[in-house]
């Protein structure tokens, strides 16, 4: 019986020790076997850090066979990963890395430039093994949290699901809620001990870190990228991938880059899954990807707090159902029909998700955690849903601001702090547009009338204050905003009052 997500890899390694089951970015490969040395040896490193059961122990990186060990090894020693993604501003990597308050940091320099940036700046440590190459940052009073023996209230992962600016939120994920949503993964993805999966997915990202652990529950094998490259991702499909989770703008970017290879469709007829998840779907999208790929594309609805995915589709290639699908294994919902958005006459209400797979709570915070855990272990979501006739959910928008670019979460309040700190901002209000399938980060600030800021200026000031993925697509900047008569920002009517600014070219 598997009670550590560690055990998965201690079961595959000996059915399978010599199978393949890392293709990494350089196109090393790696067996079951070569994996578990590396994972011994990062325990090793671990253990002359000092690490405990319940220290937390941060990975700096991008992905790389490095994080793979560092994540098993840490899950050996009753420790708690904390994954972050190496494209962090060094403010933001400090900030987590602060509140999570781990005994050491681990830089993946492997696979990241960004990576040894950052280490250098924390006067990392190189070590060096069959994981790879590393440095070591070690901390001193961290504290640790309490150690179970019980997988369902042992913690595994912290994973982080607001900004940095702010209050950080750190979801608490047990070894039962990941090994729970491996599980689920796996099966509804019908997974077989010969698949090849193309894995962009950052594991910084639990879409990414729940397939990684379906991947090796199933035994089967990985392409494991740094960074999403659609030439790698082309190439793959044409030599051996049968297996495609993806957000929706790695597909949109494999249709551009075919068709300039005058191959308007795939037709390798390797691959047998194809999915979107991350973000919305739109249905002119999905005919599009379904004609590309000659298979059906199927949907899912998940949430950090509720370890990735915990509703998907499994329709047939045609069908024009565009909701989230049923309750992914032991997945229960329900619906809040006297929360904040619900239309109780259109049968739409505010989606609380139940099973397994809910987090144990938020890192350190009772208090947030109190306000979206009910007391029957029900998750609030924040989003809008609601069931069709046939039992299928449906989401019908969010009543949180959550804006979803490129597959990763951007907080309006985030964007809206670094825009704020200059000095010559009063205030910024921040929303998401849809665009191309896509969803852009749109800036609205508030300057004095002799201000002479312009909209590159303000992108250059929060650069270094923001990961790529969470900079403004436009900053306007206007001498007032729509605002309530208290003065709070009127955000549902900031596309439309400056509409014409938005179709201007950005000018600097």
């Amino acid at each position: 019986m598997q009670t550590r997500i560690h055990d998965t890899l201690s079961a595959v390694a000996a059915a399978k020790p010599n199978a393949l089951a890392i293709i990494d970015h350089a196109d090393g490969k790696f067996t079951w076997s070569e994996l578990a040395t590396a994972t011994a040896e990062a325990k090793q490193v671990l253990q002359g850090q000092g690490v405990k059961p319940g220290d937390r122990v941060v990975m700096v990186f991008e992905n790389c066979l490095s994080v793979c060990a560092f994540i098993f090894a840490t899950s050996q020693l009753d420790a708690i990963s904390v994954p972050l993604n190496a494209r962090l501003t060094h403010a933001e990597l400090d900030r987590l890395i602060t509140h999570s308050d781990p005994s050491v940091v681990i830089f993946c320099n492997e696979a990241s430039d960004t990576a040894v940036i950052h280490g250098k700046a924390f006067s990392a440590k190189p070590a060096i093994g069959r994981y790879g190459t590393v440095g070591l940052f070690q901390r001193k009073g961290s504290q640790p949290e309490p150690s179970f023996e019980d997988g369902a209230e042992q913690v595994a992962l912290l994973l982080y699901t607001s900004g940095t600016t702010g209050v950080p939120k750190a979801a608490m994920l047990t070894h039962d809620n990941l090994l729970c949503a491996a599980s689920a993964s796996a099966k509804v993805r019908g997974m077989q001990d010969d698949d090849m999966t193309f894995m962009a997915l950052p594991l910084s990202h639990i879409f990414g870190f729940v397939t990684f652990l379906a991947i090796c529950k199933a035994q089967g094998a990985m392409r494991l990228e740094a960074r999403f490259s659609v030439e790698r991702l082309y190439s793959a499909l044409q030599s051996d991938v049968t297996l495609l989770p993806a957000v929706p703008q790695m597909h949109a970017h494999l249709f551009h880059y075919a068709k300039a290879q005058d191959k308007p469709r795939y037709d390798a007829g390797l691959l047998r899954f194809v999915s979107s998840g991350g973000a919305p779907l739109d249905p002119v999208w999905k005919r599009e990807a379904e004609a590309f790929y000659g298979l059906p594309l199927q949907n899912g609805y998940g949430l950090t707090e509720g370890a990735a995915g915990v509703c998907a589709t499994s329709s047939p290639l045609g069908d024009p159902d565009v909701s989230v699908g049923y309750p992914m294994e032991r997945s229960l919902f329900r619906l809040d029909f006297d929360a904040e958005g619900a239309t109780p006459a259109e049968g739409i209400g505010e989606i609380l998700v139940g099973g397994p797979q809910i987090m144990k709570g938020y890192f350190r915070d009772p208090e947030q955690t109190a306000k979206v855990l009910t007391e029957d272990g029900y998750f609030r979501t924040g989003d809008l849903g609601r069931f069709d006739a046939d039992k299928r959910l449906h989401i019908a928008g969010r009543s949180k601001e959550l804006i979803i670019r490129s597959g990763f979460n951007v907080y309006p309040v985030e964007v809206e702090a670094a825009l704020t700190d200059h000095p010559e901002v009063i205030m910024a209000g921040v929303v998401g547009r849809p665009a191309a399938g896509n969803e852009e980060v749109l800036a609205f600030v508030k300057v004095p009338a002799k201000c002479s800021l312009t909209e590159a200026e303000l992108s250059a000031f929060v650069k270094d204050k923001l990961a790529p993925y969470k900079r403004p697509t436009r900053i306007i900047i206007a001498k007032d905003l729509p605002a309530a008569p208290t003065g709070k920002i009127l955000k549902a009517k900031l596309i439309s009052t400056f509409a014409d600014e938005l179709m201007a070219e950005t000018t600097g």
